[in-house]
């Protein structure tokens, strides 16, 4: 998959299939708009995915700092990092990922300068697939009825995906953050199609865990990350393409360390080798308590010993779902 992400790189010499959208979370309704275009290199189209970067919510969220382009923290977190959302998307097949440098003079673009020059002349796109809800160019004025008007000038199909439902509701990112915040990993999941996830490089730690009998591996989420509650999850760890059940622990383990670092930390059933420095992918599947501050070390290694066994009860009873341990 070739990733564009510069008004310069963005010059494609091939018939294009494109879906347009924020892509956060890749939920069930952006996955419909992938098997449209992915359906359309049956026709010898590639397939090419242009969204915006940062997120909208990011550009114009920011307030006064935002706009003077001084770096403040994020204010807005996304269901999906930049490197997860690549990582699914090549996995999907996809061949040009367009992540549209978004600013307020790039966000100000005629709309019709956007099908024109963007769409037509630098991605030759012969197939546009979007939701009813899509929105471009200046002050959100380009929609998709404007798409369907400039295909019959400019040689391109133009193609509305409608929303995908679960329980009589619209999937939406919108819906996907308000479940992930509540700590419900079951709808996040049937919104997703997926589980969600947080992926990350391991770092070292403390070493606490080892010395209690409960050796981890730690990740340090990227900031824009949107996190579930603080607190203990069942878990399935992706390892060097090995699955491993597991209990992890997000927040910043206020037993031991005072700072405001937080973390996602997990302990693997069956894994004894040396993880540090590589990339895992941390599968959220149940929220089980929350985060809490123990008096003293003692309490902690009881506690923790106690999540292990629900741990060891919840995966034995999903043995099933093809939830199970790796040995």
């Amino acid at each position: 998959m070739k990733i564009i992400d510069s008004l310069e790189q963005l010059h494609i010499e091939e018939d294009t299939a494109v879906a347009i959208g924020k892509f956060d979370g890749i939920h069930l309704g952006h996955q419909a708009l992938l098997k449209e275009i992915l359906k359309a290199k049956e026709k010898g189209f590639k397939a090419a995915v242009f969204t915006f970067y940062p997120s909208p919510a990011v550009v114009f969220g920011g307030g006064e700092e935002q706009l003077r382009g001084t770096v403040v923290e994020p204010r807005f977190q996304s269901l999906s990092t930049r490197e997860e959302k690549r990582q699914f998307l090549k996995e999907a097949g996809i061949d040009y990922f367009v992540e549209y440098p978004l600013d307020l003079k790039t966000a100000a673009i005629d709309p019709a300068e956007f099908i024109q020059k963007l769409l037509v002349e630098q991605m030759k796109v012969k197939l546009v697939v979007a939701g009813p809800d899509l929105s471009f160019g200046a002050k959100g004025r380009g929609d998709f009825e404007l798409l369907k008007k400039y295909s019959e000038i400019c040689g391109y199909e133009a193609r509305q995906i409608d929303k995908v439902c679960k329980d009589g509701q619209e999937i939406s990112s919108t819906r996907v953050r308000a479940a992930v915040e509540r700590g419900d990993m079951k709808e996040a999941e049937q919104c997703l199609g997926n589980r969600y996830a947080v992926s990350g490089i391991v770092r070292h730690g403390a070493k606490l865990g080892r010395s209690m009998g409960f050796p981890t591996v730690n990740v340090i989420p990227e900031k824009e990350k949107l996190l579930p509650p603080f607190g203990v999850y069942h878990s399935i760890v992706t390892l060097d393409g090995h699955r491993y059940a597991g209990v992890t622990n997000i927040g910043r383990k206020p037993t031991v360390h005072q700072g405001k670092d937080i973390t996602v930390e997990t302990f693997l059933f069956h894994f004894a080798g040396d993880a540090y420095g590589k990339r895992i992918r941390v599968e959220l599947l149940q929220f089980v308590r929350p985060e809490r501050r123990f008096e003293d070390q003692e309490q902690l290694q009881h506690r923790i010993d106690q999540d292990v066994k629900c741990a060891e009860q919840f995966f034995k009873a999903n043995e099933q779902k093809n939830l199970k341990f790796t040995k």
